[in-house]
């Protein structure tokens, strides 16, 4: 972005899209809410959710571009892995994966205003890893879940990239999909980390690439969690730029 037109997505971003944003944000959590009390958990929390998303990345105007789709079968239950570079992960999942889904997201996320609340109403699953107690519980809650045909969303490595380049994985996500024998499928984002960094709330217009990558399937014993976590992670690596390659 050229150094005339930067100062004006600024002006834009926190006097017109931002408070748009806002309003969208609590219309939306309010709408999952109700819905989720009153009718289909499994739909309400997703489709308010996903058209929100979509909202954002335009009105912040974010060109999402995704390959792969065909790779999936809107039938089958996933457990997706994918790298996590920025904010704009989960809008660009949640609009443009196209696939129902419940997020596994960290129990701090329980206490944002409105947000919390609508993810809690909405079935997804807040990951206590503080204890072996806390982490029975969500296994527990993750299976009732995907007992319903339902996929889940992780974020392997826990926490957003400080330079766009992953950050190790943790295991919870594979020892998941072993425990319930689920197909893995990883998914490389690319861009997220320049449309806004995590060390800023400034945005910049970009343009976000989703690959959907071939699901990994357990074998007759499961899976080799070891093997599995080095497999999705060459997999999400490969289809980033050699600057953000491991």
């Amino acid at each position: 972005m050229s150094r005339i037109l930067r100062p004006l997505y600024l002006i834009y971003e926190y006097l017109i899209a931002g408070p748009i944003f806002v309003i969208a944000t609590l219309i939306a959590a309010l709408i999952t809410g109700i819905g989720c009390s009153i009718g289909d958990r499994d739909y309400w929390g997703y489709w308010p959710a996903h058209i929100w998303a979509k909202f954002t990345c335009v009105i912040f105007l974010m060109k999402v571009e995704v390959t792969g789709r065909e790779n999936l079968d809107k039938k089958q239950s996933y457990v997706f892995v994918a790298n996590h570079q920025g904010a704009y992960d989960i809008w660009s999942i949640y609009g443009y994966l196209n696939h129902n889904f419940k997020w596994l997201m960290k129990k701090s996320l329980e206490k944002v205003f409105a947000v919390g609340a609508a993810c809690k109403k909405g079935g997804h699953v807040f990951v206590d890893d503080s204890s072996v107690a806390g982490i029975k519980e969500t296994i527990a809650e993750a299976e009732q879940t995907l007992k319903h045909g339902m996929s889940v969303v992780i974020f392997p490595e826990g926490s957003r990239s400080w330079d766009g380049k992953m950050i190790p994985f943790k295991r919870g996500a594979f020892m998941l999909a072993g425990e319930f024998k689920l197909p893995v499928v990883p998914i490389t984002i690319d861009g997220s980390f320049n449309a806004m960094p995590r060390s800023t709330y400034n945005m910049t217009p970009t343009k976000i690439k989703l690959t959907i990558h071939k699901p990994i399937f357990p074998g007759e014993r499961g899976f080799n969690t070891k093997a599995l976590m080095a497999q999705c992670r060459e997999s999400i690596n490969s289809a980033l730029p050699p600057d953000c390659q491991d």
